[in-house]
């Protein structure tokens, strides 16, 4: 008998009951990608974690629209693949801003990620017990 592979469309079924797709993590997304593995997730979701601040950093940083273009694409996809859908969005906002933009339409548009992020942080830390690594 021929195992049948399940496709990331579909949901995996889990034993925790884990708010879904409202807040800032759609946790039935990553799911359908991890098959439900929650130590897969942690890790994941650990790596987000540590990833954030940096590419956070490196939008402040930014000297030239090929470093803002490049920082908030970064973030863009990584927000996306992990289920942080609302983060994707406004970095999707900010990875379309011209750099030579007022600087205070790209510092609102830092603020803006850094406080969505701050609320995947939380929930992140709160529902899977992850904190960032050193």
């Amino acid at each position: 008998m021929q195992a049948i592979a399940r496709r990331p469309t579909e949901a995996p079924a889990s034993d925790d009951a884990v708010p879904a797709a409202s807040g800032p993590l759609d946790i039935q997304h990553l799911r359908r990608y991890t098959f439900g593995d929650q130590a897969l997730e942690k890790e994941i979701l650990s790596l987000f974690l540590a990833q954030l601040p940096e590419t956070i950093a490196a939008l402040r940083a930014a000297a030239n629209q090929r470093d803002w273009k490049v920082a908030a694409h970064t973030l863009k996809g990584s927000s996306r693949a992990v289920g942080a859908f609302r983060l994707g969005d406004i970095a999707q906002e900010a990875e379309q801003l011209t750099y030579g933009a007022d600087a205070e339409v790209r510092a609102d548009a830092i603020c803006r990620l850094q406080e969505a992020a701050s609320e995947a942080r939380s929930f992140i830390q709160a529902t899977y017990g992850l904190n960032e690594r050193p």
